[in-house]
Order: structure tokens, then sequence, then C-alpha cells
């Protein structure tokens, strides 16, 4: 069977083919009720316009960057891609991620899209980009909405945790229960390159603040990306002196495999260290992990139904979305005597 043609939908629709063009590519000058007849013999004819033929006509690429430090597996970054995606795809977008683990690697970034200008659109995920490139993408006329970014300047949208008050919330938490010696595991880059650990660095700072002012104790204990974090945590633990009552973890992804190895070497939790996570994955509830929630799916819709109205000239509401994590009170975390 010969391929349906554009020329079929406006015959059938009982148009023209220029109704037709600017009907499906939503365009205005075509009334709702004609709009939805010609969508209705489109999708009875099984037609659908070339994504390639229609960006040349309207000079978009149709595509969309996401950036996203290190790996894109990590809970978070998955989760807030496959929000952006559910969004931006059925607004007719391809979702291109693009994995940043340097500065060097987001210089190339900026260096390759003006010759390229390969995407409409940049979303920027959990690390700073400095004022030079935001303003390179201003001038290129290339909307920027971050997730999880320490400055919202020059961005035209974003939606953060608020991650220093996150760590209040749970030190708080913790000092209610009596504990005034506490160790906090976190990564950190080996590279020095705090623009890719933005999240980490605003948790230790919320969590040194809070504890300063109640007078606590904090042991640090910094895995570098080539430790076995596992056995970092256990080995910094079990040779401090005096011991720590609880442990804070800046990922739940620290916390779960520190509590299996604590039980299998018979150190009961909360018994004898209670244990604190942050993100609250599917497993912690079934651990019973006491942590704090974020919903990086949800933030990833967010950030994409707030470039969809940039993009369409509008301004979102609220601009600049700051969300508070909850405190999930579990089994992991008990008073001392």
């Amino acid at each position: 069977m010969p391929r349906t043609t554009i020329a079929d939908v406006a015959q059938a629709a009982g148009v023209s083919v220029s109704t037709v063009s600017r009907a499906l590519r939503g365009l205005d000058r075509v009334s709702p009720e004609t709009r939805e007849r010609i969508e209705q013999e489109a999708k009875r004819l099984h037609f659908s316009f070339s994504k390639s033929a229609s960006s040349l006509a309207s000079g978009k690429t149709m595509r969309v960057a996401v950036l996203l430090p290190n790996e894109i597996s990590s809970w978070f970054n998955a989760h807030a891609f496959e929000g952006i995606y559910e969004v931006m795809s059925k607004a007719g977008y391809d979702i291109v991620p693009y994995i940043v683990w340097t500065q060097d690697d987001l210089d190339a970034f900026f260096q390759n899209l003006p010759g390229n200008r390969n995407v409409d659109a940049v979303i920027v995920n959990s690390f700073n980009i400095v004022p030079e490139e935001v303003e390179k993408l201003s001038n290129m006329k290339v909307p920027i909405v971050g997730i999880n970014i320490p400055s919202i300047n020059g961005f035209n949208a974003t939606v953060s945790i608020d991650d220093r008050q996150a760590m209040h919330v749970a030190v708080k938490h913790l000092f209610s229960m009596g504990h005034r010696r506490i160790a906090y595991a976190y990564e950190t880059s080996n590279d020095n390159n705090q623009n890719m650990v933005f999240s980490a660095e605003a948790r230790l700072h919320g969590l040194m603040e809070t504890a300063e002012e109640r007078k606590m104790t904090v042991e640090r204990i910094a895995i570098r990306n080539y430790e076995d974090a596992t056995n970092t945590i256990l080995n910094s633990l079990l040779t401090m002196d005096p011991a720590p009552t609880a442990l804070y973890c800046e990922s739940d992804e620290l916390a779960l495999p520190v509590i299996y190895k604590l039980c299998q070497y018979g150190h009961a939790v909360p018994q004898e260290l209670s244990v604190i996570g942050f993100d609250d994955v599917p497993l912690a509830a079934k651990i019973g992990l006491t942590t704090l929630h974020q919903d990086p799916f949800n933030m990833g819709e967010n950030a994409a139904r707030k470039m969809l109205s940039v993009m369409s000239g509008k301004t979102p509401k609220p601009l600049h979305e700051t969300l508070q994590a909850q405190l999930m009170m579990r089994e992991t975390t008990a008073f001392i005597d």
C-alpha cells in the first residue's frame, strides 16, 4: 500500500494541506473544531510528521539536553531523568543525557554547543555551572532550568530540595533522642571538583551548623570515589574512641549496606548505633531505615513543566521552587540512656 501523505489527510478532513500542517504542528489560526477533525483523520490514516522535516520547518531540533553529574544509573539521577522524560516526551521532545564527570566534560559541552546548536533547551541536574556558561546559553536563546543547583542566577526556572534544612531536621531528631556524638559518612570528589558534588557539600554544611549550635561532636568519614564505601565506614566506626552513638549517612545507598554489615558483625542497630540516611529509596521502608524523603521523579517532572512554560513564552509559577525533605522516622534510630 502507498504511504499516507499530508494531502490524504487534507482530503479526508476537507481542508487545505497548509491547514493540516499548522494543526499538526500546534500552530495558531486553526479553530479547535478543525484541529480536532484533522487530528482524528491523521490518527485514522496513521499519519505523522517526520520529526526531522518538522524541525527543519520550525527551526527547532525538538531535543532537550539533560546534564547529569557522574553516572546516570544513580538513584537520584535515574529518577529525575525519568520524570523529565515523562513530561518532555509527551510534548514531542527527545531527551538527550549528557554525563558530566569533570569540569572538562562540562567545558567541552559548552564549547561544542554553539557550533552544533543541536538542542532547544538545557536542564542541569544537581551541580553548579559558572555564570559565563549560563550567559552563553542566554545569548543563544537557549533556556536553562536547574534541579538542585546552588545558584539560581541566570536560570529561567529551578526546582530544588533544601538540603541544609533537611540536615537541620535530621540532626535535631538525633539530638532529641539523646545523641551528642555522631559520625557523618559522605562521598567526596578526589579531584577537588566541588561543582560536581553540590548536594553533598550543602548537606555537610547544614549538618555542621546544626551540630555546632547544639554542641554535638561530629566525626567525619569522607569517602573518595575510588574507595570501598562500606568498608571505609565500618573501619572508621570501629576505630573511633570514644565511639559515636549515631551514624548519619549522606544517602541511603551508603546507609543500607552498613546496617547489613553491622548486624553480620554482631553490632545491633539501633541498640548500639542509630543509623539515619537520606533519599528514602524503596528498600529503605522495607528495612525500616530512618531517612529523609525526597522525590527526584517529581522534581524532574516539575523541572520539565517549567521548561515547557518557558519555551512557550510563559512564566512558570513558582519560578524558583524549593521543596522540603520529610523525615521518615523508622526503626534504625532510638533513644539512648
